[in-house]
C-alpha cells in the first residue's frame, strides 16, 4: 500500500499524532531531515521526536514541516 502524508500544523494535529504514537516525517527547506520517530513533546517553538532509546531530535516548528506518515 502507498503511504499517505498528513501535514501537522496545529497543536491539535500534533497532540493527536503524539497520542497515537504515529511515525513522523520532517522536511526542512524541501528536504527530508528525519523520518520515523514519534512525537514525545512539543510547545509553540519546538517539536521533540524520539526514534529510539538514545535517538532524540529537536526541531523548530517555524523552520520545519511535519507530516504524519500513515498507510493508505
Amino acid at each position: 500500500m502507498p503511504a499517505v502524508n498528513r501535514r501537522l500544523v496545529t497543536d491539535r494535529d500534533l497532540q493527536e499524532a503524539m497520542d497515537r504514537g504515529v511515525a513522523i516525517r520532517v522536511f526542512e527547506r524541501d528536504h527530508i531531515v528525519h523520518s520515523g520517530g514519534a512525537i514525545v513533546r512539543f510547545d509553540d517553538r519546538t517539536v521533540v521526536l524520539q526514534a529510539g532509546v538514545s535517538d532524540v531530535s529537536y526541531f523548530t516548528r517555524a523552520d520545519c514541516e511535519l507530516f504524519e506518515l500513515k498507510r493508505a
